[in-house]
């Protein structure tokens, strides 16, 4: 079992976002019993709570399922029980290494990292941008790819 989860600031826009789109492509790929998926946030405002409203909706617009999704904070193990840790954004991808300090991790890196020829390098925060549409876009984007890294790496 493939273990990837994604992060960002408070686990209610990005990362819910990437987790939804990343299991609706791994079921379509026929991949659910050999990859797992989770989400979380560096931050503990949100715990507990849906997905923002316009992570909903948009995840609507595509048909893509969000029940169940919740948000919590990332913990210490989740470093270790993850072989994939994907952050949003630097700001995330640095509190997840002051986390890890010198522990032994599996890869911790950005989702963009697995887009080519990306102009960015972080996912936006709808949150704060209201822009959804553009958000999806580049999730996709590093979800593909990410997908594709791990079915290489993993002969999937």
């Amino acid at each position: 079992m493939v273990n990837v989860l994604f992060v960002c600031l408070g686990n209610i826009c990005r990362s819910p976002m990437a987790e939804a789109i990343f299991r609706d492509m791994v079921k379509k790929e026929g991949l659910e019993t050999k990859i797992k998926i989770d989400s979380a946030g560096t931050g503990d405002w949100h715990v507990g709570r849906p997905p923002h409203e316009g992570t909903q909706s948009i995840l609507e617009k595509y048909s893509i399922g969000f029940e169940g999704l919740k948000a919590r904070q990332v913990v210490k193990e989740d470093l270790t029980n993850f072989e994939y840790v994907i952050a949003m954004d630097a700001e995330n991808l640095g509190n997840l290494r002051r986390l890890a300090g010198y522990e032994k991790t599996g890869f911790i890196g950005r989702l963009l990292d697995f887009v080519n020829d990306n102009k960015i390098a972080d996912v936006p925060d709808p949150y704060y941008t209201g822009n959804f549409d553009e958000t999806y876009e580049l999730v996709s984007n590093g979800c593909k790819g990410l997908l594709e890294t791990i079915k290489s790496e993993h002969n999937l």
